[in-house]
């Protein structure tokens, strides 16, 4: 079944159009993806292995979850709804901002940092996208990322998500320095 897409502008704003998976983006088109980080107490994130028959990325270690948000979905609900899928874990987002949000050359990234206790022997794995899954630091990560055996994600972002994954924004919260 083609999965369809809701186009956005440049100021993340709906078209009112939508496009297929996989069609050609008319110039200035846009669409939304989402990723969710999930972390333990332990500051370790949960990572997944992709299918070795997936097309891109095949056996490759990856964030928590993530995909394209689907024609109509919200952003949280897009991220409720693949970390669901894939790993069969269930969160209300709603109301929930995203952490981040990485524009790339088709669109906008959403990046949700969740911290949550999940026992991996209760996850369902969804058999056409993910392997396997496992906890990992963001040192871990890197060495992965250097291995070739996690998707090439830029390491500085790995560290970033880590440093970032208990606040929203990209600064510090020590109170004691704040001049405002």
């Amino acid at each position: 079944m083609a999965e369809p897409w809701d186009i956005y502008d440049a100021e993340r704003m709906k078209t009112g159009r939508t496009m297929t998976r996989g069609s050609e983006f008319k110039e200035g088109d846009l669409h939304l993806v989402v990723h969710v980080c999930v972390f333990n107490r332990e500051g370790k994130m949960l990572i997944q292995q992709r299918q070795s028959f997936k097309d891109s990325w095949p056996n490759r270690w990856d964030l928590t979850a993530g995909g394209s948000a689907t024609a109509g979905d919200s952003s949280q609900a897009a991220a409720a709804r693949e970390l669901e899928e894939e790993l069969g874990i269930r969160l209300d987002l709603e109301g929930v901002r995203p952490q981040l949000t990485i524009n790339f050359e088709r669109g906008f990234n959403d990046v949700y940092l969740i911290e949550k206790e999940i026992d991996l022997d209760q996850l369902t794995l969804q058999y056409e996208e993910v392997r396997d899954a496992k906890w990992a630091t963001a040192d871990e990560i890197e060495v992965m990322i250097e291995d070739d055996t996690f998707i090439p994600y830029y390491p500085s972002l790995i560290r970033l998500l880590f440093d970032i994954r208990r606040q929203y924004g990209c600064r510090r919260t020590d109170r004691s320095r704040e001049i405002w």
